[in-house]
């Protein structure tokens, strides 16, 4: 079965490779999706203070009839509680929503440099893994600068690096700093947020005819052959399911290659940079 293909992090944790998105899913309704993706396979599911999606994750989870070690459950801790002690009741309340008892990652969700407080937050993720609340610790959004930085006070290297990432903004350079650390890569808004622009590129409908695959499976399978773990969101079980589908075929080098060039200076989704972007709460 897919969910046999696994990485291993740097902890000696391992994730499934295939992640589910859950931005914006909420309430019944989103507890339906997220239970249909599980009976589609998922066991990596995505989440994030910032999304309001906790409750609807851990609803899921148990109404799936599945035990709590059959899931890799990750959430994130958002910009206004960057401070120590803020930190770790955060993490808790995290943990109320979801109801569980522990987290298997926990990311800080944008370092917010002009605050500059996040090797502060690392400090207590740090704190949060000896407690045991969490069992892997990370980050999302983090380039070089801040990665270096919270390594140096702390000498904790993060698990994790989530990233933007897709065939526009293919994010060669920081995938390279990420695989020096040891730091698996994943990816978030992996088939560019539904841009059809980007979708509906020649070179990936090329690639999906001559595979016979979806234009997404063609982005999914390369990122996988990137060694990056993409964190995928949709609604339709049909999507759900075509998503896991790529593990029976191998995109050559040449066809790697071709879907690399098709990075563009402006191929953020919404032009958020890390060195800049100010989060929203």
């Amino acid at each position: 079965m897919w969910q046999e293909e696994r990485y291993e992090l740097n902890d000696g944790h391992f994730l499934p490779k295939i992640g589910l998105g859950t931005f914006q899913v909420r309430g019944a309704q989103g507890v339906n999706q997220i239970l249909n993706a599980i009976q589609s396979g998922y066991r990596l599911i995505d989440t994030s203070t910032n999304y309001d999606s906790e409750g609807a994750v851990g609803e899921a989870i148990r109404q799936s009839g599945l035990p709590r070690s059959a899931f890799y459950v990750t959430t994130k801790l958002p910009g206004q509680y960057h401070h120590f002690d803020d930190a770790l009741k955060i993490i808790e309340e995290s943990l109320l929503r979801l109801r569980l008892d522990y987290l298997d990652l926990y990311l800080i969700h944008w370092p917010l440099p002009k605050r500059d407080n996040y090797i502060e937050a690392w400090q207590a993720l740090i704190e949060a893994k000896k407690r045991g609340l969490v069992r892997s610790i990370g980050v999302s959004n983090f380039e070089k600068a801040h990665l270096d930085k919270i390594i140096k006070a702390t000498g904790v290297v993060p698990a994790v690096n989530q990233n933007e990432i897709h065939p526009y903004w293919p994010q060669k350079d920081l995938v390279a700093i990420n695989h020096k650390y040891n730091i698996l890569t994943e990816a978030w808004s992996p088939l560019g947020r539904g841009n059809q622009a980007e979708l509906s590129e020649a070179t990936i409908k090329i690639l999906a005819e001559k595979y016979n695959k979806n234009n997404g499976q063609i982005i999914i399978k390369w990122l996988l052959q990137r060694g990056i773990l993409p964190v995928v969101k949709s609604a339709s079980p049909q999507n759900q399911r075509a998503n896991l589908n790529v593990f029976d075929f191998q995109l050559t080098s040449d066809d790697m290659k071709q879907l690399d060039q098709l990075g563009r200076a402006d191929g953020r989704v919404d032009n958020q940079d890390p060195k800049t972007y100010e989060e929203f709460v």
